[in-house]
C-alpha cells in the first residue's frame, strides 16, 4: 500500500451549467468509486448549476441522486489565479487557502463542461488537465468547424448549413438552403453537446419552429442532411500512441438518437462489438483516428460516424468528454478489448 503522503492528489469535477448536468452526477459518481484510492487522493470540485464551485466532502453516495449541495459537506472554492500553486483556493470565513493539485479530470457533459470553457479555467491556474484542453475541445464542439477538419483528413460529412438569427430575418433564404440539403434534414445547436435541441425535420413547415427550437440552446444552429444507415462510434484512448477500442452501434427501431433515448434505451439497442464486417470495422477504426489527431484531441475522446447501407463512412461528431459509467458506452467499446473500467481510469490518471 502506499503512503497517503505519497498518492497523487486529483481533481474529479461534476455536476456543471448545463442541461446534461444530472448526467455528470451518474458518470463522476462511477469514476469517484472506481479509482485506486491507494495510489490517489480525491478532490472532489462539484459545480452546482448556478456555476458555483464546491469542495465536496461528504460521502460519494449522494451525488448521483443530487444530494451533495449542503453546507456541511461543502466549501466554496476557485481556481488558483497563482500558478505556481497550480491548484485551488478553499475560501473559507478566515481566509483563503491553498490546495495544490497533481491534476484534475472533468466529468462534465456539454455546454459549459466540454466546450473548452472550464479546461481553460484550469490551464490559466497552471493544472495539469486530463483530457482535451481548451482549444481542441472547443473545436469538437463545434460542428461546423468540427466536420471541416474531418472532411480535410479525407473522412466524408454531411452537407449542411449554418444560420444565425440575423439569417432569420430572410427566412426564405434559410427555407431554398434546406430544400437543397432536402428532406427529412436535421436542425441543431452548433455547440450544445449530447441531442439537446435537436429536430428530425421531415416537411418544410416544420422547419421554422426546429430552427427557433435550437436557437433556445445556442445563438448558431446548422442544418444537416440525413445520412441513411446506422451510427457507429469508437472509442480512443491516448496521444501520441492510440489505443482503438471496438466499435459499437446503435440499433434504432424509431426516431433518432436523442438525449433521452440514450439514456433510456427504450426504443434502440447498442451493440459491442458492431454486427459489420472486421474489415469494415477497421475502416471506422482508422477513420475514427484520422479524425482524432485532425481535432487534435488529448488522453480520451469517443467519435461518433454513420455507416450508409453502401459501406459509406460519415463523420458525425465528436464527444471529448463521453459518457462514463461503467456501462457507458466508451468504457463498454474498451471493455470489449481487454480494458476493464479500473484499469482504463488507471491509464487516464498515469499521465499526472
Amino acid at each position: 500500500m502506499a503512503d497517503k503522503k505519497d498518492r497523487k492528489r486529483v481533481a474529479i469535477l461534476f455536476g456543471g451549467c448545463s442541461s446534461e448536468y444530472e448526467v455528470s452526477l451518474q458518470s463522476a459518481h462511477a469514476v469517484i468509486t472506481h479509482i485506486d484510492r491507494e495510489a490517489y487522493e480525491l478532490i472532489l470540485i462539484g459545480i452546482a448549476k448556478d456555476g458555483k464551485w464546491y469542495l465536496y466532502q461528504g460521502d460519494p453516495e449522494n451525488i448521483p441522486g443530487d444530494c451533495w449541495q449542503n453546507e456541511a459537506d461543502c466549501i466554496p472554492v476557485a481556481a488558483s489565479p497563482d500558478k505556481s500553486l497550480h491548484g485551488i483556493l478553499l475560501l473559507k470565513q478566515g481566509g483563503a487557502e491553498g490546495l495544490s493539485l497533481d491534476g484534475a479530470l472533468p466529468i462534465l457533459h456539454g455546454k459549459n463542461g466540454e466546450d473548452g470553457t472550464v479546461q481553460g479555467v484550469l490551464e490559466l491556474a497552471g493544472i495539469p488537465l486530463i483530457g482535451c484542453n481548451t482549444m481542441n475541445s472547443a473545436l469538437c464542439m463545434d460542428k461546423e468547424t468540427a466536420h471541416r477538419l474531418a472532411a480535410g483528413c479525407g473522412v466524408k460529412v454531411p452537407a449542411s448549413h449554418t444560420v444565425t438569427k440575423a439569417g432569420m430575418e430572410d427566412f426564405e433564404q434559410v427555407q431554398t438552403q434546406a430544400e437543397e440539403l432536402g428532406y427529412p434534414l436535421f436542425v441543431k445547436p452548433m455547440r450544445a453537446g449530447s441531442s439537446f435541441g435537436i429536430t428530425k425535420v421531415v416537411s418544410p413547415k416544420e422547419l421554422e419552429a426546429a430552427v427557433e427550437h435550437a436557437f433556445t440552446y445556442d445563438s448558431y444552429v446548422i442544418m444537416e442532411e440525413m445520412i441513411e444507415g446506422f451510427e457507429v462510434g469508437c472509442a480512443v484512448l491516448g496521444t501520441e500512441e492510440l489505443v482503438l477500442g471496438a466499435v459499437d452501434e446503435i440499433e434504432l427501431s424509431q426516431g433518432f438518437f436523442d438525449y433521452t433515448e440514450k439514456y433510456t434505451l427504450k426504443s434502440s439497442n447498442i451493440h459491442v462489438p458492431a454486427r459489420i464486417s472486421p474489415e469494415k470495422a477497421k475502416e471506422v477504426q482508422d477513420a475514427a483516428a484520422r479524425i482524432y489527431r485532425s481535432l487534435g484531441c488529448s488522453d480520451f475522446a469517443r467519435v461518433d460516424m454513420f455507416l450508409t447501407p453502401e459501406g459509406e463512412i460519415y463523420f458525425n461528431e465528436v464527444n471529448t468528454i463521453p459518457g462514463f459509467t461503467s456501462h457507458s458506452r466508451y468504457p463498454s467499446m474498451m471493455k470489449e478489448i481487454g480494458i476493464s473500467f479500473e484499469e482504463l481510469l488507471s491509464r487516464l490518471l498515469s499521465k499526472i
